[in-house]
């Protein structure tokens, strides 16, 4: 099993970023994926979260508006497309699959850090 996420960079405030979530070993379409983020200094943030269903999702509020994932099960790819960054963005991306009925990510992803100057 490997989630792979990439994207990441540095950015000046105002600009957009597009995070990637590449799986294997795994049926994508099983799944709900997340996407965390954890800053230096503070506690791992889930920002946002895809179902493997309905596609539905959920945001974070400090994210909401700004931020939108979405999800290519043929691809077997997870992205989070990143808008109007602030430098209070600036963390470690990692990306998480859990089954629907279950709160408990199983699977995590080596992070892509993200930098936002101001």
């Amino acid at each position: 099993v490997q989630l792979q996420a990439s994207g990441g960079g540095l950015v000046q405030a105002g600009g957009s970023l597009k995070l990637s979530c590449s799986t294997s070993g795994f049926p994508l379409d099983y799944y709900a994926i997340g996407w965390f983020r954890q800053a230096p200094g503070k506690e791992r943030e889930e920002v946002a979260c895809i179902s493997n269903s309905d596609r539905s999702t959920y945001y974070a509020d400090s994210v909401k508006g700004r931020f939108t994932i979405s999800r290519d099960n043929a691809k077997n790819t997870v992205s989070l497309q990143m808008n109007s960054l602030k430098p209070e963005d600036t963390a470690i991306y990692y990306c998480a699959a859990r089954r629907p009925m279950s709160s408990d990510y199983n699977y995590w992803g080596q992070g892509t850090l993200v930098t936002v100057s101001s």
